[in-house]
């Protein structure tokens, strides 16, 4: 008789969320008041943006993420709108651009400066003028610099190509015309050539956006989708919505055949809205619900049963909304894998919740941090308008590796630059740069680690002061003793270097992946 363990082995098993302390909240924090169905809040390292209720026209704030505590009452709004917001997105590849959509049927690009606000920002970078009735949904694309995907009430989805002069654009360069309703959500796929929507008329499509093409269409009688989602690589999507009893229901989709879902799982009978969260690194679905405090998380896997409940974050705090933190945001040395920002209206208070792996070591964990998307494109806008495809660049959470928000070194042999650099430099210098032939570009990085092995070698060759031949023999105990120490010492230092080498390796593979790919699209 064969035996089969009650839980399955997951070193994401014992995950557990964990509340800031209140000197770690935004407090007094004017939440929006708005009935929309959508997040209301966006994060970045370097900003939280929350709709905000104002008087005439629509408005919300730009708070500098350490700025923790009480808000001031008058801390300036970014106000350019004339009707409520309804949805804001930072830029993935600038931590300084926002996005934001309102019922004035328009949607604004924003530039946030470097310091703190000292009055209102009123005038837009960009204003992009196209739909006919309000915009509900934005979206930036994954891989691509500067495509923003809108959607509204005029049931239509439009491209914008942001990569031009035009203050104000008033055509898009693609209108996706093929839904009968409003659009509830849009997802990309790790790419971006696919896009997944769910529609009030109850349907999940998946299209080609630059071609315009339904290429999957499905419903399900008992399933009533509002939230739809790709997870990654996987060829799967995910959706929540309502059952025929009205039961707040989650279910699972091949994205090659929408007709009937792999997998379709009642809840509970709350009201609220649920927000599905995919995390494709660690292949962690989370479910937050509207309205509610809990936070649900299940483990993916691509065989059967596919969804693995692992456990669930309760609060008695409801959220209205929630923002999510990018990856190259999380504490590591906490083993943080993932950090909500929870909007509570009731309390005029904005809550981040760390979804944790407890780990007794203190040094950086390998495992639960693999290598995760860069705050660089892989494309311009006009290479994907072209119709070519790339998945995102690739970087270490490592501390001490290559930073996070730097521009990628298979562009630039030269020292990283900040990330204040990138958000002036990254129009220009990044077209410049890709003009380089391969074969400076490996001879450039090829000097870089000579320049780098010489002090490293050096560094080899002592211990503690003396040369490693040159170390007198201990004549006493305490000596042995002091030898003894230095040597564990010269041990430690070593696996040390060669964790650093490791992950040298490994950056130089990925680097090597992406120039392949880049010399091939020429």
């Amino acid at each position: 008789m064969s035996w089969h363990p009650q839980y399955r082995s997951s070193k994401f098993r014992h995950v557990y969320g964990k509340a800031a302390s209140k000197d770690k909240c935004y407090d007094c924090v004017p939440i929006t008041r708005n009935v929309h169905d959508n997040h209301f809040c966006a994060v970045n390292p370097s900003f939280i943006a929350v709709v905000t209720e104002c008087a005439g026209g629509g408005a919300f704030l730009v708070i500098p993420i350490k700025q923790t505590g009480k808000l001031d009452p008058h801390y300036p709004k970014v106000c350019g709108h004339k009707g409520n917001v309804l949805d804001i997105k930072w830029n993935p590849f600038n931590d300084f651009v926002i996005a934001s959509c309102s019922e004035d049927t328009t949607v604004k690009i924003w530039d946030i400066p470097n310091q703190l606000l000292k009055r209102n920002i009123t005038t837009p970078k960009k204003e992009l003028l196209g739909h006919a009735r309000r915009v509900g949904l934005i979206e930036w694309h994954p891989t691509a610099d500067n495509i923003l995907f809108s959607s509204g009430y005029d049931y239509k989805i439009m491209i914008w190509n942001l990569d031009v002069k035009d203050a104000v654009l008033s055509k898009p360069v693609k209108i996706l015309d093929t839904h009968k309703d409003v659009v509830l959500s849009m997802s990309f796929n790790t790419d971006g050539s696919l896009l997944a929507t769910a529609c009030r008329d109850r349907k999940i499509r998946v299209i080609d956006p630059r071609a315009g093409a339904v290429l999957q269409e499905g419903s399900y009688k008992s399933h009533k989708v509002n939230k739809v989602l790709f997870l990654g690589n996987m060829k799967k999507l995910f959706s929540t919505g309502t059952s025929c009893w009205n039961n707040r229901q989650i279910a699972l989709w091949d994205q090659n055949d929408l007709s009937v879902p792999l997998l379709e799982e009642d809840l509970d009978d709350s009201s609220g809205l649920l927000f599905p969260v995919y995390d494709s690194d660690t292949h962690m679905l989370y479910v937050v619900g509207k309205g509610d405090g809990n936070i649900r998380y299940y483990e993916i896997s691509p065989e059967k049963p596919y969804l693995n409940y692992l456990m669930e974050y309760r609060s008695h705090s409801p959220q209205k909304g929630i923002g999510m933190m990018p990856k190259r945001g999380l504490d590591v040395a906490a083993c943080e894998i993932f950090r909500f920002y929870k909007l509570i209206p009731t309390k005029s208070l904005i809550e981040p919740v760390s979804m944790i792996v407890p780990r007794r070591s203190e040094s950086y964990q390998e495992d639960i941090y693999p290598l995760t998307a860069a705050a660089q494109p892989a494309l311009t806008a006009q290479e994907w308008l072209n119709g070519i495809n790339k998945g995102p660049l690739l970087v270490s959470l490592r501390p001490g590796s290559e930073a996070v928000n730097s521009l990628p070194q298979f562009l630039e042999p030269e020292p990283l630059l900040k990330t204040t650099d990138l958000s002036q430099q990254q129009g220009g210098g990044e077209r410049m740069q890709e003009k380089q032939k391969p074969r400076e570009i490996e001879d450039g990085r090829r000097r870089l680690k000579v320049e780098e092995k010489l002090p490293t070698n050096e560094q080899t060759c002592l211990s503690n002061g003396f040369g490693i031949f040159e170390c007198p023999p201990p004549k006493t105990e305490n000596e042995l003793l002091q030898m003894y120490y230095r040597q564990q010492e010269e041990i430690r230092r070593l696996r040390e270097l060669l964790i650093q080498r490791d992950v040298q390796i490994k950056q130089l593979e990925l680097e090597l992946r992406n120039l392949c790919t880049d010399t091939g699209n020429y």
